[in-house]
């Protein structure tokens, strides 16, 4: 079964070239940041957004300038924890289809190269270039299209995740 598997992904990096290696290890690193920051949210933050929460009700002061200015610190520390690889996963996405395109490149290098030794159009022998140029550009945009999804709902966590934090961080009005 697991052989089968290591086959199967074997044939499949051959049929689309070595891009593809660089694309699916560019694909990897991304969705482990991903689910870095999926486990972070649904985990980690959570205390450290009630550790703030407790630290900012424990205050005395909450009307002064002063405090204004320690609770804007506070969210701000929660903000850049919850953003914390998120220009890396935007750029990884970001790169994933112009791997690809790196890939239809090469692909279609190779197709002329058999175009120009066997002197013609020959289908068959033409055929592992048009491959080494598709595979690759699916795969990018396959990579791209899931890390968008992706970073864009912890985009959007963040996001929602500081405004409930700003909420609950209430300044105190003077009596």
């Amino acid at each position: 079964m697991l052989l089968e598997l290591f086959e199967s992904l074997r044939d499949f990096t051959e049929t689309g070239g070595i891009v593809l290696l660089f694309i699916g290890g560019l694909i990897f690193i991304m969705w482990l940041l991903i689910l870095e920051r999926v486990f972070y949210v649904h985990g980690g933050h959570k205390a450290f957004k009630k550790q703030v929460i407790s630290t900012w009700m424990a205050r005395t002061d909450r009307t002064s300038w002063n405090a204004e200015q320690i609770r804007q610190a506070m969210v701000s520390r929660v903000s850049l924890k919850l953003k914390y690889s998120l220009p890396v996963i935007q750029s990884l996405v970001a790169l994933c289809p112009l791997l690809g395109l790196m890939g239809t490149v090469t692909g279609m290098i190779q197709v002329f190269d058999v175009m120009a030794v066997s002197g013609g159009g020959n289908a068959r022998s033409m055929a592992a270039g048009v491959s080494q140029a598709t595979i690759p550009t699916m795969a990018g945009m396959v990579g791209a299209l899931s890390g968008v999804f992706a970073s864009t709902w912890l985009t959007r966590t963040a996001k929602t995740e500081r405004s409930h934090l700003e909420d609950a961080l209430v300044m105190q009005r003077q009596d």
